[in-house]
């Protein structure tokens, strides 16, 4: 089951609520996946999803509020992927009617007269609390949720391009800032970013779905941390060993032209250490002197060297 579905199921879980959060809920579940039809001069609302958790959610919130019972058409899916497309149904006239007057679908003033919008009316968010729930909504009727493991992304889907502005708003409201984009005469309205997905999660109620982001989060920022400690010290390790095969290419030049003997002592105990010792760092080269010096006073030396040498291959060369 992929993550979506499993906080969607999650949301369809949650107990019933105030009447005013049921309608903002279902609002916005048909205001991304209802669709009205007039095909004999009698409108009928179809709602649409794949998922069994919300279809039996959207006949009990139709219920507990206006009393109707949607009839349920099942189908199976033409990708072959054994998914069951769920079409719920209100076919009698006087139920639609006090469905889309009750949810304010339906716009009945001095200027429209039976004016049908997919928006969301402030009436029916006045509270947080159906913010909130319509924003629920919206995300069971159409929002998905992508694999948190690959990556960080969350949208909802509508082909209602003031309804997208509307969302938008809304979610300004708890300061979420979603991007909006066109795709195939859809408005996407979208969040990228693990600590956006986690407020919108918050908000719709899906805490468990929540925890185990954050969970897994957590795991890809050690993962990720370690990648890169490990590679800083592949890089630390590469550079000096790569340090350390230069400055005994000079020394070996050193000793086979002119003698490592001709060499000040302490040049001498310092050119032996590093040949002895191709691995050691400088710090240990400095602690296995007698007395013991720094780092820098180690890289000193061995920079003397790599001079030593230079002008020996120089004269060589002339």
């Amino acid at each position: 089951m992929s993550f979506s579905s499993k906080t969607k199921n999650e949301l369809c879980r949650l107990p019933r609520q105030e009447d005013c959060c049921v309608r903002a809920e279902l609002a916005g579940i048909i205001c991304f996946s209802g669709i009205i039809r007039n095909p004999t001069g009698e409108s009928y609302l179809r709602i649409n999803t794949e998922n069994a958790s919300v279809a039996r959610r959207i006949f009990n919130l139709v219920k507990w509020n206006f009393g109707v019972q949607t009839t349920i058409d099942i189908k199976g899916s033409k990708t072959g992927k054994h998914i069951n497309n769920y079409y719920l149904y209100v076919h009698n006239q006087e139920s639609l009617n006090n469905i889309l007057s009750g949810l304010r679908l339906i716009k009945n003033d001095d200027v429209f007269k039976n004016l049908l919008a997919f928006r969301i009316s402030e009436g029916l968010v006045q509270q947080d609390c159906c913010k909130k729930a319509f924003i629920r909504g919206a995300f069971l009727g159409g929002g998905s949720i992508t694999d948190p493991e690959k990556t960080y992304h969350l949208e909802f889907v509508t082909n209602h391009y003031l309804l997208s502005k509307d969302v938008c708003k809304l979610l300004e409201y708890f300061s979420l800032n979603a991007k909006t984009i066109l795709r195939k005469s859809n408005y996407v309205i979208y969040f990228k970013g693990s600590e956006n997905i986690v407020d919108v999660l918050n908000i719709v109620g899906a805490h468990k779905s929540l925890m185990e982001l954050e969970n897994i989060r957590i795991i890809k920022e050690m993962r990720n941390n370690v990648n890169r400690m490990v590679n800083c010290e592949t890089a630390n390790m590469e550079k000096t060993i790569n340090a350390s095969l230069k400055q005994i290419e000079s020394i070996e030049l050193i000793k086979n032209t002119m003698g490592l003997d001709r060499l000040p002592q302490n040049m001498q105990e310092i050119a032996q250490l590093r040949l002895e010792y191709k691995e050691a760092s400088l710090k240990e080269l400095g602690e296995m002197l007698h007395p013991s010096i720094g780092k820098s006073g180690v890289n000193h030396r061995l920079r003397k060297l790599q001079r030593i040498a230079d002008h020996l291959q120089s004269s060589k060369k002339i």
